[in-house]
């Protein structure tokens, strides 16, 4: 099926999407912060500039929109026009996330990741965090 915007129309559609201050990033960092949580946003100091930084835990989490970090639980379908682009870039996406999350661990911090899947409905979300919160202050440690 072709595109129904022209390139021009596609391009600044896409050049609207957000980078920071998501949607998931919000009620992440709102959970977050409503149980007793400071962070840092997007500390550039990082590898990846994680969205959401707890020193005092020395973690970091990343929110991730499925489609755009190659969500394999996630069934998302690739644009038909240009696959091969966005193929590549989600692959590029992928393997830079990777990159920067084995650089983190192999400086002493514990990576955590949302998808955006998971916040979908309010339950799940509920969940999710519950258990985000259980990895940020282990018991054991």
């Amino acid at each position: 099926m072709a595109d129904i915007f022209s390139s021009k129309k596609r391009s600044e559609i896409m050049r609207s999407v957000r980078v920071k201050d998501t949607c998931i990033e919000s009620i992440t960092r709102k959970w977050l912060h409503a149980h007793g949580f400071r962070y840092v946003k997007n500390d550039k100091r990082l590898p990846g500039k994680p969205d959401i930084v707890l020193p005092k835990y020395k973690t970091v989490i990343f929110v991730h929109g499925c489609f755009w970090h190659g969500h394999d639980a996630c069934k998302n379908n690739l644009p038909q026009t240009n696959s091969k682009f966005w193929s590549d870039k989600i692959l590029k996406n992928v393997t830079r996330d990777m990159k920067n999350i084995k650089s983190l661990e192999n400086m002493g911090w514990k990576v955590l990741t949302v998808w955006e899947c998971e916040l979908k409905n309010k339950d799940s979300a509920e969940k999710r965090l519950l258990y985000l919160k259980n990895e940020i202050t282990d018991p054991w440690e």
